[in-house]
């Protein structure tokens, strides 16, 4: 009776053994399917999309700016986003569809709204590079958070 239950000690211990990897496995395949990647910002009206010099209150919001995501040489639009009246806008992405690291260096925003919109004595449009801040748990999910890294003028 004891090599009995030796034996079913052995092969509960070797199931686990070979269960718990492969439940990993499949974890941080539920892991990137419960993922997010966010781009968000505001958008100041000013020749560089940001605060002026005289800070925050000085510089108005540019509302209702539209804003497209540009990926590749030919700049493909994969996303567009309004801003709201506050200027704020956010770009929600499938991480299982684009690479960290393709994002960063191959996209970039752009405002298709002119600036002359909010500002008639500025003139041309604003394009930012994307800078990762870092990671948000949110219960299961995982939120990548981007950010525009500068907008410049281009006329």
């Amino acid at each position: 009776m004891a090599s009995k239950t030796i034996l079913l000690v052995c092969l509960l211990v070797a199931t686990v053994a070979i269960l718990v990897p492969i439940a990993e496995a499949q974890l941080g395949l539920i892991s990137g399917l419960l993922g997010l990647i966010r781009i968000q910002g505001t958008l100041f009206c000013s020749p560089t999309g940001n605060v002026g010099t005289g800070g925050a209150t000085a510089t108005p919001v540019f509302a209702n700016a539209t804003l497209q995501l540009l990926c590749g040489t030919v700049g493909n639009v994969i996303s567009t986003a309004t801003t709201n009246s506050q200027g704020i806008f956010s770009i929600l992405l499938d991480p299982l569809q684009f690479l960290l690291s393709s994002l960063l260096a191959d996209c970039k925003l752009m405002v298709r709204t002119p600036l002359s919109a909010c500002n008639s004595s500025l003139t041309g449009l604003l394009a930012s590079p994307l800078q990762f801040i870092g990671n948000t748990i949110s219960g299961l999910l995982n939120i990548v958070n981007i950010i525009p890294g500068g907008f410049n003028l281009i006329n």
